[in-house]
């Protein structure tokens, strides 16, 4: 009896407590951010439901009773209702737009009375759980066509219908569940195909208008066809038999690509962006034919990669000229350098850098930031929160910030790992990919390394959306975990 009783525990005795207590450090650590962030010069009431701070009590003291109501529930009913809380997730994305008055050009707002809540912050949450039901069944592998075509398909619907409520910054997130399918095997070479995709994008803007010496192509379009030409050669050294005449025509094109640059430096300009374009046209359609002839997959993909790489670099400038908004170009533009626009797209950026750095090593102490109580940072108590952190708590008080957060997405990789079902496993990996993409792009867009895109920094950001989006992600998975370690006791 005494065995049974020290295995079958509770969940408040079988939870992870040092991801409890980073929690609710964050929790404290980010209302005093508010704090800073919002309060005017000598106003010390900070509890009044008028102010930002006093309001931000109350969504924590509803995040901790929503905490503890998600221990207390079963683990099963996770699982059991993943599927109905998705579909009625969905439901209420779709008609979020015709419900919302409209936020800043955003209708992503549901308005309840006195409090308006964005259905987009806990969209995560049912995405993630249904995602983990799914990949959880028996028999269930991405390494199908058919069962990654049903996993994308699961983490683009809530993509789309959010990019209808015109909010793209949180569409965005839900990139961060490749990182999951990566985990749970999807190829690499899906991730290596985005990250080449990136790399075209900024090189192929940021020195579109910079002549290559010698050439009548740009820089962008010369280092982007040669990157294209290397990346094929590269995948096919990784995915396919070696063939010395393939390795031959690699090292050719690329010798005859230098003789030609110097060709047309020298002797007779001409465009030589355009000579490595018909290379790698003509090595895809040889892996085409290739892989056609032979049933080689390999081939084919490696065709269609270099293809799709051109058709990708020459439609991104079109897109960007002719089919994002004026704000989002300028923004691209300013974070890439090709515009300088410290008053219009890029002000909160670089006033947000100069809170930073004038906060110095130490800080310049609570409620004593210059640039914060002068209201330089527009949105400084949301997405722009860090910048309040950098300036009163200085170097330090970010370390420790960062500190803080970097514990907590590699305790949740160590709990995923030691998970009993694949349920809690992918769910796992979930929760720590939605809270690595928050705080790099977060962070990034506050120290102008990354666009701004308008997503919130996990529990320091002011809003009760996000808060209890982010307190449903964490217990759900600390309750699937709890129950997952007092199995293990049982063996």
């Amino acid at each position: 009896m005494n065995s049974f009783d020290r295995t079958k525990r509770g969940p408040l005795t079988s939870v992870d407590w040092p991801i409890i207590l980073t929690y609710f450090l964050m929790l404290a650590f980010g209302w005093l951010s508010v704090c800073g962030a919002s309060h005017e010069i000598g106003d010390t009431n900070f509890f009044a439901w008028s102010s930002f701070s006093g309001k931000q009590i109350v969504w924590m003291g509803c995040a901790t009773a929503l905490a503890f109501v998600l221990l207390m529930l079963e683990e099963r009913y996770y699982d059991m209702f993943a599927t109905i809380i998705y579909v009625g997730m969905m439901v209420l994305l779709l008609i979020t737009p015709f419900l919302s008055s409209g936020v800043k050009g955003s209708y992503s707002w549901i308005k309840l009375g006195a409090v308006s809540l964005q259905p987009a912050e806990f969209a995560k949450c049912a995405t993630a759980l249904f995602l983990a039901k799914v990949v959880g069944q028996h028999g269930f592998s991405l390494t199908t066509k058919r069962n990654f075509t049903i996993a994308v398909a699961i983490v683009l619907l809530p993509m789309v219908l959010i990019i209808l409520q015109r909010e793209t910054g949180s569409a965005l997130v839900y990139l961060a569940f490749f990182l999951v399918f990566y985990r749970e095997g999807m190829a690499g070479s899906i991730l290596f195909t985005a990250f080449a995709a990136v790399v075209y994008f900024v090189i192929g803007i940021r020195f579109a208008a910079d002549p290559f010496p010698g050439s009548l192509s740009s820089i962008g379009e010369s280092v982007v066809t040669v990157l294209i030409w290397c990346f094929t050669f590269g995948l096919w050294r990784v995915y396919c038999r070696y063939d010395r005449f393939i390795a031959r025509y690699f090292w050719a094109g690329l010798a005859l690509l230098v003789v030609a640059s110097l060709f047309s430096a020298f002797i007779f300009t001409f465009d030589v962006a355009w000579l490595a374009v018909g290379l790698c046209v003509a090595i895809a359609l040889f892996f085409a034919w290739r892989g056609l002839s032979d049933r080689l997959n390999s081939y084919l993909l490696i065709a269609a990669f270099t293809l799709g790489s051109l058709t990708f670099f020459y439609a991104s400038d079109y897109v960007l000229n002719n089919v994002m908004e004026p704000h989002q170009r300028v923004r691209i533009n300013v974070l890439l350098g090709i515009e300088e626009n410290n008053s219009g797209a890029g002000y909160n950026v670089n006033q947000s850098k100069i809170a930073i750095g004038s906060g110095g090593m130490l800080g310049k102490g609570f409620m004593n930031g210059t640039q914060t109580k002068l209201k330089y940072v527009p949105e400084q108590h949301t997405d722009f929160i860090f910048c309040t952190v950098g300036e009163e708590q200085g170097f330090v008080g970010s370390a420790a910030c960062l500190f803080l957060f970097l514990f907590l997405i590699l305790r949740l990789i160590y709990l995923s790992e030691r998970q009993s079902s694949t349920f809690g496993r992918v769910y796992g990996y979930c929760v720590a990919s939605v809270f690595l993409f928050h705080v790099f792009i977060n962070i990034g867009m506050v120290m102008g390394l990354t666009p701004v895109i308008g997503i919130p920094l996990p529990f320091f950001s002011y809003g009760g959306s996000s808060l209890w989006g982010f307190t449903l992600l964490l217990f759900i998975f600390l309750r699937i975990d709890a129950n997952s370690k007092n199995r293990l006791r049982q063996f």
